[in-house]
């Protein structure tokens, strides 16, 4: 993601497949069911997001495939491509040259030989986690779950393990809601660098691997798998192909090659087996809209299976939540609004997500060693905004090829946990005030670009900044700092001011206990004890 984001997602199967007997019966009989959800946007305006996605305001991602085996970053798969990138340098020097040697190849090498998903649920459940989202498949094209449609799947190749099946489970032992996040819609164009070949050099005009056919694999480790099953590249080109190619070609346009019907057929099959094999409460698109939209019905289709099976299996009740990105005023109304790496500005009327990582996407073990990774101060502090803007927040802890987190991934959510142990309840179960908040950071705060990106571009938060949320007659106000002369005014409480009418008759510290408070024309004012240590963010609860 990020300016690798500018151009995501993507998909490509392999033969058509069929069914298992008992999943092929199974859909049977839910197709049978009333449907009320079509596969338009005027139908899927019926949606309502469920409360348990509502109340539970933090989850936890595991944004982890084969892309994290190199360890060097995000688009892994696509920029080794770029001849003297970053990437293509590294690529050429640890495995060699992609004409040899592509990503393809990287699958092979990815075992997930360390990987214990029971042992890290467990640690983002006591984290204070209520989701956890797990990566079925990116813009690389493979599955990482039992799939009849794409054999480049992570039970036949790499790990030779159900990851998707392993997480589901271990996110069922913990209590956990278990989602899905489906980035393999974008392959088609994501890929095209792979058909390229060096301008330069010994190997120039050598092609790389992704114009492979299965022809080529006899006698390699990969016979009888065909390239174009992963690499979707038998198709014309973009126009002007370029690494860092258009935004506007994310959309499928300003030049993009558009998929064929085969293709986006394909992309159905994979993703409706995906929802009905593990049958996650949240499914996350990477995308703008829906996947494949607006060149095919395809991610309407999707949707409208997904409530409608969902609604069936909960006895009528929708329980399912779909995520989009950049969407219009009908398409939220559809579907729950993602915002990348950002923060919306305001108190939104309808549930949204924001998602964010504590370094990149896939594993860079880089971040590590320079210990660049967010802070635990920095990810708290964006949920408490976060949820008093009517949002939630998805958090990404990087994942080590070998399946394990670092040692700073593993003190940042500790420190989270310690955190939400005291002022979790101030977070689950509430919802906005009527007013998100007040503070210096507000007014200059920045504004999104595209699906998002503009986390870090605004004031950083203080004392001042003051973030609200509510739970019956109980107001929470949470300060983003400590302030240094032992009192902290919250002008949204001042005495005759309509917001809050009524008295104030308590305000505790979470973690603390009661502070003396006096309220006057100015706002309330709260007289308050000596710092707690590692507080990150300080909840008062506020009874009237």
């Amino acid at each position: 993601m990020n300016r690798r984001n500018l151009l995501k997602n993507m998909a490509l199967a392999a033969p058509a497949a069929w069914l298992p007997g008992a999943l092929a019966s199974r859909s049977l009989r839910l197709a049978s069911a009333p449907t009320p959800f079509a596969p338009t946007w005027e139908s899927l305006a019926q949606y309502q997001v469920p409360d348990w996605f509502r109340d539970a305001k933090f989850g936890i991602w595991a944004h982890w495939g084969p892309q994290c085996q190199p360890e060097h970053g995000d688009w892994y798969g696509r920029l080794l491509y770029e001849e003297g990138s970053d990437d293509y340098k590294f690529h050429v020097a640890k495995y060699g040259h992609p004409s040899k040697f592509g990503f393809k190849d990287v699958i092979n090498e990815w075992k997930a030989e360390s990987w214990n998903p029971d042992q890290l649920v467990d640690l983002y459940r006591r984290a204070g986690a209520k989701y956890f989202v797990a990566l079925a498949n990116h813009h690389d094209n493979f599955d990482l779950y039992q799939s009849t449609h794409q054999p480049w799947n992570s039970t036949r190749l790499g790990p030779r393990q159900d990851i998707i099946g392993g997480w589901a489970k271990a996110a069922k032992k913990h209590g956990l809601r278990f989602g899905v996040s489906v980035h393999a819609a974008h392959a088609w164009t994501w890929y095209e660098t792979a058909r390229q070949a060096d301008k330069t050099g010994p190997l120039a005009g050598v092609p790389y691997d992704g114009r492979l056919t299965a022809a080529a694999g006899r006698g390699q480790w990969w016979q009888g798998y065909d390239p174009q099953a992963l690499y979707a590249q038998n198709h014309a080109p973009s126009a002007a192909q370029t690494p860092g190619a258009s935004p506007r070609q994310w959309d499928w346009g300003d030049g993009a090659s558009r998929p064929d019907r085969a293709y986006c057929e394909k992309f159905y099959q994979r993703t409706v087996e995906l929802l009905d094999k593990y049958e996650p409460d949240l499914v996350y698109f990477d995308d703008t809209a829906l996947p494949l939209w607006p060149v095919s019905d395809v991610g309407l289709r999707v949707a409208a299976h997904y409530y409608n099976t969902n609604r069936q299996r909960h006895g009528g009740q929708l329980e399912a939540v779909v995520t989009g990105k950049i969407l219009n005023e009908q398409q939220r109304r559809c579907l729950v609004w993602d915002v990348e790496r950002g923060q919306s500005n305001r108190l939104e009327p309808l549930p949204w997500q924001t998602d964010t990582c504590l370094g990149q996407w896939h594993y860079d073990r880089r971040i590590f060693e320079q210990h660049g990774y967010k802070s635990a101060q920095t990810v708290v502090h964006t949920l408490v905004d976060v949820v008093s803007k009517n949002g939630n927040l998805l958090l990404s802890v990087p994942v080590r090829g070998n399946g394990t987190i670092d040692t700073d991934e593993l003190a940042i959510v500790e420190s989270i946990t310690a955190w939400m142990a005291v002022n979790g309840e101030s977070i689950y179960g509430t919802r906005p005030w009527q007013v998100f908040g007040e503070g210096p950071a507000q007014a200059q705060a920045a504004q999104l670009s595209a699906q998002g990106f503009n986390e870090g571009k605004g004031l950083a938060f203080e004392a001042r900044d003051i973030r609200f949320a509510t739970k019956g007659d109980v107001l929470y106000a949470t300060a983003l700092g400590w302030p240094a002369e032992g009192q902290l005014l919250i002008t949204a409480l001042a005495a005759g001011n309509p917001l809050r009418p009524q008295p104030v008759r308590q305000v505790e510290l979470l973690g603390h206990g009661p502070v003396a408070f006096e309220r006057t024309a100015q706002g309330l004012l709260l007289r308050l004890p000596a710092q707690p240590a590692a507080g990150l963010a300080y909840a008062f609860k506020i009874k009237g």
